[in-house]
């Protein structure tokens, strides 16, 4: 019982250590690819394949193997002690020791496990793959987070300038300055405004989520970010980003290119080894064995006794002849003496040749020899994939960039209109409905301004992470 309260009280402190953390875009990475469960599979492979790279090895010793039998026999039936044919029913018992191994076989076993070496080689390098690519899930998913962040700020904002206008108004209203309308009006854009926070705040909720669920942790546990402004978010120089250098990192640092690699050279050894395959193959073989049978006898006593076999007469005379004969004594043998009577050894060399096996030896070499071309074609096929997403992501950087340009000039415009609008509806020289438009206009102009930023420092996370500079903030 203790036990298990200690249990639940190191679980409990540990969902709270990892409540209670605030997270950052490396600890957010960092557990997202230890803890994510396409990972933690991808590693179970990986583990799989060094397994079998191992048993590989150790294919290469000799083999040993200890049989024992017993049974109850009858009818007709061969002595396993005299290897005579019997008709009594007995107990019998047999212990065999059998020990073989692979002399020569044209080097498939030794190329085999080197295609088992490539083999987990690559699925470790597929593992790096994953968790490269859920690093880049999960950094976009935090980036989500702080986007929709900024956004909720400025949808509350807008609320608060709203509130400030109508409760203004309102004065203006009762001091019979103003006509009704111009509150009403004010307190529909206030419902709207409202409306925007309220999608806004469930944006965060839903893009907290789905960071969550990358990471592997519990939809229901609290989970807070650190937010830094998005300013202060380092980026390389766009000059040292071109896509032709990117693209030359990357064919060396990629997990999938050396993925692609290894899984060729694992290939090229499963190839050499169907052919090895279609060679005699020479080996030694060897047995220890021994066996009972409860009703075999052996020797106790034998005594030598004179018997008369026949008689002779000589000079008329007759005399009887005599012969010795043996005379035995006999008890069932017991189990130690019948296995050590019984022990017997063999030794040699075998060879097997393989004739004809329906054409599946041939056919195995032959796809093997297919399935190294298709890698080759798929290592081209993701080589050319990678070129393209690295050009498509750099021209993506620079529309970005004037987008984000474009936006900001937008904000400064839309923030003098609406600056001059306030004045304006201030003196009373503007109605409500303009300044309310005038309003909106800012608004979707700084939320189009938040989006493009974080649109454009996402872009160029992902082209220094092909270039093999990581994820940083």
């Amino acid at each position: 019982m203790r036990i298990v309260i200690l249990f639940i009280t190191l679980a409990f402190i540990c969902t709270n250590v990892v409540a209670q953390q605030k997270w950052n875009l490396r600890t957010v990475v960092d557990y997202a690819m230890q803890n994510n469960i396409t990972v933690k599979m991808s590693d179970i492979q990986a583990k799989n394949a060094e397994l079998t790279y191992r048993q590989s090895k150790l294919s290469r010793y000799p083999n040993l193997n200890f049989t024992g039998n017993g049974g109850l026999n009858s009818g007709s039936n061969q002595d396993p002690t005299t290897f005579s044919r019997i008709t009594q029913t007995y107990l019998s018992a047999g212990l065999q020791l059998q020990s073989s191994a692979d002399i020569f076989n044209f080097y498939s076993k030794r190329n085999l496990i080197a295609a088992n070496d490539w083999e987990m080689q690559a699925a470790r390098a597929n593992v790096d793959k994953l968790r490269n690519d859920i690093a880049l899930t999960a950094a976009n998913a935090y980036l989500q987070i702080l986007l929709s962040l900024e956004q909720q700020k400025i949808t509350e904002v807008q609320i608060q300038q709203t509130q400030a206008q109508l409760t203004n108004t309102l004065k203006q209203v009762k001091a019979g300055a103003l006509p009704e309308l111009n509150a009403t009006q004010l307190e529909a854009q206030l419902a709207l405004d409202s409306v925007n926070y309220i999608t806004a705040k469930g944006t965060v909720v839903q893009n907290i989520l789905n960071l969550k669920s990358y990471m592997n942790i519990d939809a229901a546990a609290d989970f807070e970010v650190e937010a830094p402004p998005v300013e202060n978010i380092p980026l390389e120089p766009i000059a040292s980003l071109l896509p032709e250098t990117v693209y030359a990192m990357a064919l060396i640092n990629q997990p999938l290119q050396k993925y692609n690699a290894l899984k060729i050279n694992a290939a090229d050894k499963f190839k050499e080894s169907a052919r090895g395959q279609m060679y005699p193959t020479l080996s030694a073989y060897g047995s220890l064995g021994s066996s009972y049978n409860n009703q075999a006898l052996s020797v106790v006593n034998s005594t030598v006794v004179n018997q008369q076999i026949g008689s002779v007469t000589v000079g008329g005379t007759p005399y009887q002849v005599f012969a010795p004969f043996p005379q035995y004594s006999y008890a069932k043998t017991n189990f130690p003496n019948q296995l050590s009577d019984n022990f017997r050894q063999s030794i040699g060399l075998s060879i097997s040749v393989p004739i004809f096996s329906g054409g599946s030896l041939r056919t195995n070499y032959e796809k093997s020899k297919l399935n190294i071309r298709s890698l080759e074609l798929q290592k081209d096929l993701d080589d050319q994939k990678l070129k393209q997403d690295i050009y498509s992501a750099y021209n993506s950087v620079l529309i970005a960039l004037e987008k984000f340009n474009a936006s900001a000039k937008s904000v400064a415009m839309n923030q003098k209109t609406f600056d001059f609008a306030q004045k304006r509806f201030n003196v009373g020289m503007l109605g409500t409905f303009d300044l309310i438009t005038t309003q909106n206009n800012l608004l979707r102009a700084k939320l189009e301004y938040t989006l493009n930023q974080f649109d454009y420092v996402f872009k160029m996370k992902v082209l220094e992470f092909y270039r093999g500079l990581g994820l940083k903030l």
